[in-house]
């Protein structure tokens, strides 16, 4: 009888993420690490990067060996890369993968220096961050042939009735940056203006409002025009805030198509999610493409296409191929439990930033 073959060498690999805020509108981080525990190729070594001490990611040990704390997006990039050094100097971070929309046009300008300090990213161009801006996405859906409902930016209340009367009644209201709110009215309307602008600022975005299916799609791209893969998902349950919290994969020609349409005409790098509705007529609509892994990445990687995995590769200059068939029926359904900390690891995060 022959030896068993001996198992492939994992090469290890340090790995920063952000995006721990593991809530009832989650952040990316968490499930991109389990994805990445999950590589064939590399033994991942985990750094969480937070922004606020009660990101529940911080207290997953099992996952993350220690959590740093960024300054906030507004900070600019200046601090952000003065933060990433002292990081750089005490963990040798080989890649980052940041995972909110926030920071990426900080972490995009700072590729250069990054990779002087030994860090690699694979994240969008400024350009690229721009055109598929929520102020910017009918514009480009139009330019690319790509099915956007009709958006306008609001700049300040009395921009409402003009917005109703493009768009009518009801009509979806958007933050900058997270968060929309469907209004029939105009009291509705100025009542959510108020609520979105304190959270988010100006301007906000007025949509025409559909109503259908809802539908993902999870893609990621290699700079090149290709998109090597695009895994389906029709969601099952919603929250109230429009977050997936059930969905399965599915077999759709006509979603990977405008996956592989969008990474083609925007020479897209990295992850990227389509957020689509097929209404009863069969129209398809792009809502939003969020340039960074959706919370529900994970389940690319059940699915036969470990998209986290093959990012790590793409930052390293490293080819790879494109992914096969997606594994059709996969579900993932969100659970929430208590995860139990003591108060001296809060403590030392929010007062030292380092736990």
């Amino acid at each position: 009888m022959s030896a068993p073959a001996p198992a492939p060498i994992r090469r290890p690999l340090t790995v920063a993420l952000t995006g721990l805020n593991a809530t009832d509108s989650p952040g990316a981080g968490v499930a991109v690490a389990r994805a990445l525990l999950e590589s064939p190729d590399y033994e991942v070594r985990l750094i969480g990067l937070s922004y606020e001490a009660l990101e529940p990611g911080i207290y997953l040990r099992d996952l993350f060996q220690k959590t740093y704390q960024l300054p906030y997006p507004a900070a600019g990039s200046a601090a952000l890369l003065e933060r990433l050094t002292y990081i750089q100097t005490q963990e040798e971070l080989d890649v980052i993968i940041p995972n909110f929309d926030a920071e990426l046009p900080l972490f995009s300008r700072l590729e250069p220096q990054l990779r002087n300090l030994g860090i690699r990213l694979l994240v969008p161009t400024l350009p690229q961050l721009d055109a598929r801006d929520k102020l910017n996405l009918s514009a480009f859906g139009e330019a690319h042939g790509l099915p956007v409902p009709t958006t306008q930016a609001v700049h300040h209340l009395g921009g409402l009735v003009a917005a109703a009367t493009v768009l009518g009644w009801p009509l979806v209201l958007k933050g900058r940056w997270y968060e929309a709110q469907v209004v029939h009215t105009l009291a509705q309307a100025e009542a959510a203006f108020a609520q979105l602008q304190a959270r988010w600022g100006l301007p906000l975005l007025a949509q025409r409002f559909v109503t259908g299916q809802e539908l993902n799609v999870a893609g990621l791209a290699d700079g090149r025009g290709h998109c090597l893969s695009a895994v389906a998902m029709r969601k099952l349950t919603i929250t109230d805030k429009g977050k997936a919290w059930a969905g399965i994969t599915i077999e759709d020609d006509s979603l990977t198509e405008l996956a592989h349409q969008f990474a083609r005409v925007s020479q897209w790098r990295g992850s990227f999610e389509l957020e689509l509705l097929r209404t009863a007529a069969g129209e398809l609509f792009i809502l939003e493409i969020n340039p960074r892994f959706p919370a529900w990445v994970y389940l690319t990687a059940a699915a036969g296409h470990n998209q986290p995995a093959a990012l790590l590769h793409l930052a390293l200059g490293e080819p790879v191929p494109p992914f096969d068939e997606v594994a059709i029926g996969k579900m993932f359904m969100r659970c929430a439990w208590d995860l139990v900390a003591d108060y001296s690891d809060f403590q030392q995060i929010a007062g030292l930033g380092e736990l």
